[in-house]
This record gives C-alpha cells, structure tokens and sequence, in this order.
C-alpha cells in the first residue's frame, strides 16, 4: 500500500552554533531544503529567540519543514513531511544537516496515511519492504561535509 505522506523527524547534533542563531540564515536554509526536495514554497514564519534559538516553518504545496534552534547545545530538531511522488524528503533531510555543519544526524521516517481495510488512516514507522516488520527503524547517519 502507498502512504499519501512522508514525514521524517531529524534530530541534529554538534552544528555550528553561530549559524543555529541566525534566523535568517535559517530561514534561508530551510527554504532552499524545501526547493532541494522539488517542493512549492508557499510561506514562510521565523522567529528569533532571545538570547537566542530559531524556530520556524515552511509552508510548501507537499506539506511543511519545520526547525527548532539550541545554539547552546549546537542541536536542531526537524520535522520534514512531504506528500506527492515529485517530491524528495530525503534531499532536504541532507541539504539541512550538510548546511548547519551537523556531525551526527538521527532520523526516524514515519510513512503516513496508510488505509486499511475499514479505511481508517494510520502510519508506519520506518520503511516497509519484503521480509521487513514494521516496528520502529532510526536511522543514524554520519554528515560528510
């Protein structure tokens, strides 16, 4: 069965901290990911904390990305969601982590909007394929920068 959505969730570690406060950079960054993944931009919200973090969203025709900052803790957490075939999620998840400077990056996908057979809409942790299960799968994955 295909899920009407891809979502993954990205947790960030050891970016650079200087680029984590800056919302503009930020800002920047997310929307070229949304365009890397093929994605319509249609809106943008950021905010800058005081002292400092970002947390923002794009909103594209597919869905959103969305961040939140810990410059303290040089950490970033993500959510990617993407509906659509002309879509890569995947492309924006490395686009972000290689542009923050990310030295690990966590991932978990959730493939979501799969019916069953009353119809009823539910999700799968990680990817499904022959012989898999459908218990949760992360994924940690070094950035080379």
């Amino acid at each position: 069965m295909k899920a009407l959505g891809t979502h993954i969730i990205v947790e960030l570690s050891d970016c650079n901290s200087r680029i984590l406060s800056d919302v503009d950079l930020v800002t920047s960054i997310l929307v070229t990911a949304a365009k890397e993944a093929n994605a319509e931009v249609l809106q943008t919200a950021f905010h800058r904390f005081m002292p400092q973090g970002v947390s923002g969203v794009v909103v594209i025709a597919e869905s959103h990305l969305s961040i939140h900052t810990w410059p303290e803790y040089g950490y970033a957490a993500m959510d990617i969601y993407t509906c659509g075939d002309h879509t890569d999620p995947w492309k924006a998840c490395r686009y972000a982590a290689e542009k923050f400077q990310a030295k690990q990056m966590l991932t978990t996908e959730v493939r979501r909007g799969l019916p069953d057979e009353a119809g009823v809409y539910g999700h799968i942790v990680g990817k499904r394929g022959a012989g898999t299960d459908s218990r949760a799968k992360n994924r940690k994955l070094a950035v080379v920068r």
